[in-house]
């Protein structure tokens, strides 16, 4: 994230609702249907049902794949809107969730729904009150009778799944500081339920002390332990900081949901970079002392019971250009030299690929879709990486840099055919001109300036879905267009690749080839997650639009409209308004 955002987003988003004093209320409404309304064990989410969609990424292994195949490449002409309903206004990046048929949806301003997930009809509604600060979240969780949410105002709180109704909340205790903060801490991430605990993720964007996760309770709600992503002077890392105070070390925020294999009983997180990189900058060339930030731009693998910390990888030490490593870490099984291997699969923003050995977290392999010009050899051992001289940042020369911190892949996750072992990477084929020193626009804490730029040699296309042959690295096709993918990418078992646009489509993808399929208008931005879950047969695809974050999508077109113009296809798009949108197909 930009620090020059920081004071714009607390200007927009500071808004009468993060007055409202009163307290939680749910509304539930008559229905008919209370049966359909099952308890979901852990064997479910270990292994779900077809047609649920029961975990951010559907499953624990974060692939965000479904197994439905009713639509396919053969009937896709059929696929239209079959329900629509409107959502609050507000920043968020919603995914809905399917269980049995109930839809369970957190929209803006802390309000959750349960919908008939063939009609669209509202069976229950939660308001939580009082609001906090409006932030987007990725989403909720499922797990017994509870619906867990994460709050805009720091509390995460358990529903019952048939009515709504509130079981228990807790509020998340946060550092007191002297100094106001630029922007509060915020729960963005949907919490995950691992071997019964409640895991939970907290950003912390330039709060000293930094981010952390924690472990509830499933049955309290109360706190079970705390694993700091800013690693303590005196603990394990604690020497990393340039022999900077606890206070004066920000960042590691934890935003995106976790990935679980219940097999080796480890999660698996993804950690943000500092913000405050002027004093990492240069090494104190002291023995015993480094500059690297534990754990920032890191994947920590951690037991759900206890937050220890089973073993940690660093993909980027001292990171000066806000290009975050901490998106999802997906599992999967490769052939790796010669032998199959449970992996963890994760990229930053330079969309250059780190292959971890799930157990243990040994480098293992690294691929590139070729956008980055950062970093410029890995060691084949280590995964160490050598950075271009020119990319480190100095108050005299220019440098084309890419991508820039909000464009290449960002927070649209990726999507893997597990049988086939496809990878489907969102990107923004966007860099910035970085340096000389500038008072204004100025990246992170160094004092140098960053002016959005084309891609050198540009053709004027700016979004790219990549699809990427995992068990050679193989890039085998990718999908460019004027208008970025804003949405995470869905992977189904009928061929089809779904992707929303930031110029309001919906684009389903051949699988093979990359080819455009089908495609929808959806009459305002899909900042968000798509799903396909099944009802008695039958197959849908959902996915949220109107609910655009600032870091993204709102900057994203902000720069393409500055490289276009008049000529720009993002000028003037309607806006529709916040809506959540179903298909399915539909007979002639």
């Amino acid at each position: 994230m930009l620090a020059m955002l920081i004071n714009r987003m607390a200007i927009i988003f500071v808004f009468a609702s993060a007055l409202f004093l009163n307290s939680a209320h749910v509304f539930p409404q008559e229905f008919n249907s209370v049966e359909r309304f099952k308890t979901i064990s852990e064997a479910e989410l270990i292994k779900p049902d077809d047609e649920d969609w029961l975990i951010w990424r559907r499953t624990y292994d974060a692939q965000g794949h479904s197994p439905l195949d009713q639509i396919n490449k053969s009937n896709i002409d059929g696929l239209a809107e079959v329900w629509r309903v409107e959502l609050e206004q507000g920043p968020n990046m919603a995914t809905p969730l399917v269980h049995n048929g109930v839809m369970f949806l957190a929209s803006a301003q802390d309000s959750v729904l349960a919908l008939d997930a063939t009609t669209g009809e509202q069976l229950w509604e939660y308001k939580h009150r009082p609001t906090g600060f409006p932030s987007p979240r990725i989403g909720i969780a499922l797990h017994g009778d509870k619906v867990i949410v994460p709050t805009q105002n720091m509390q995460v709180v358990a529903l019952k799944v048939a009515t709504g109704e509130l079981i228990w909340k807790h509020e998340i205790e946060t550092p007191q500081h002297e100094e106001p903060l630029r922007l509060p801490y915020s729960l963005r991430g949907a919490p995950m339920v691992a071997n019964g605990v409640v895991l939970q993720g907290v950003t912390a964007t330039m709060i000293p002390e930094g981010g952390f996760l924690v472990g509830l309770d499933l049955e309290t709600g109360d706190e079970l332990w705390r694993f700091h992503s800013i690693a303590r002077p005196g603990e394990p890392g604690g020497n990393t900081w340039n022999n900077l105070a606890l206070e004066d070390r920000s960042g590691g925020s934890v935003w995106v949901p976790a990935s679980y294999d219940p097999e080796l009983d480890l999660a698996y997180y993804g950690t943000a970079p500092t913000y405050d990189t002027a004093p990492l900058l240069h090494s104190l060339n002291k023995e015993g002392v480094s500059n690297e930030a534990l754990y920032t731009n890191a994947t920590i693998a951690l037991r759900p019971k206890t937050g220890e910390l089973a073993w940690f990888f660093q993909h980027m030490p001292n990171d000066q250009w806000d290009l975050d490593w901490v998106f999802e870490r997906q599992i999967v099984e490769l052939g790796i030299g010669g032998n199959s291997r449970k992996v963890v699969l994760t990229a930053g923003k330079m969309a250059l690929f780190d292959v971890l050995d799930a157990a243990t977290g040994e480098y293992l392999d690294s691929f590139d879709v070729g956008l980055q010009n950062i970093v410029t050899a890995i060691d084949p051992h280590t995964g160490n990486k050598t950075i271009n001289p020119r990319a480190i940042p100095n108050a005299e020369d220019s440098n084309l840099l890419c991508p820039m911190a909000n464009a290449g892949r960002n927070w649209p996750s990726a999507s893997i055919n597990p049988t086939t072992r496809m990878l489907y990477l969102p990107l923004s084929e966007i860099c910035m001109m970085f340096g000389p020193t500038s008072d204004t626009r100025t990246l992170l804490s160094t004092g140098v300036s960053i002016v959005p730029q084309p891609t050198l040699n540009s053709d004027g296309k700016f979004g790219r879905v990549q699809a990427i042959n995992l068990e050679t690295g193989e890039m085998v096709w990718d999908f460019r267009e004027v208008a970025p993918p804003v949405s995470a990418t869905l992977s189904t078992a009928g061929g089809v690749v779904f992707v929303g646009t930031l110029d309001n489509r919906f684009v389903a993808l051949d699988e093979k080839n990359g080819e455009t399929l089908w495609e929808n208008e959806l009459g305002d931005i899909p900042n968000s997650f798509p799903i396909s879950y099944g009802v008695n047969g039958k197959q849908y695809i959902a996915i949220v639009v109107g609910q655009p974050s600032v870091y993204h999508a709102t900057v994203l077109k902000s720069y393409i409209d500055g490289f276009l113009g008049d000529e720009s296809p993002l000028v003037d798009l309607p806006r529709a308004g916040p809506a959540l949108v179903v298909y399915a197909l539909v007979s002639d």
